[in-house]
């Protein structure tokens, strides 16, 4: 069974040295999806912050297979929403 290796990026990078044993290039897609939303939600705020973070799936020679790409910035809202209802 091929072996799968999950890199996060996210300012830092860790890199996967004992992969992951799946049956096929859809099962690591899957589970690159599942992985990063597990780690998306326990970044909480941190995730707001601009950085570019991402999730890249290799094969056991180091080749890239999979790159997952997120990133979120958070904006101030208004602070007098009706300030603006005269300006359009």
């Amino acid at each position: 069974m091929p072996r799968y290796f999950f890199h996060v990026t996210d300012g830092h990078s860790e890199r996967d040295t004992e992969g992951t044993e799946l049956p096929d290039i859809y099962t690591a897609q899957n589970q690159a999806i599942r992985t990063s939303g597990e780690l998306l939600r326990d970044m909480g705020g941190e995730f707001w912050n601009g950085t570019e973070w991402k999730l890249e799936v290799t094969d056991e020679q180091g080749q890239p297979l999979l790159t997952l790409r997120f990133s979120a910035e958070e904006h101030p809202a208004l602070t007098d929403p009706s300030s603006n209802l005269g300006s359009a």
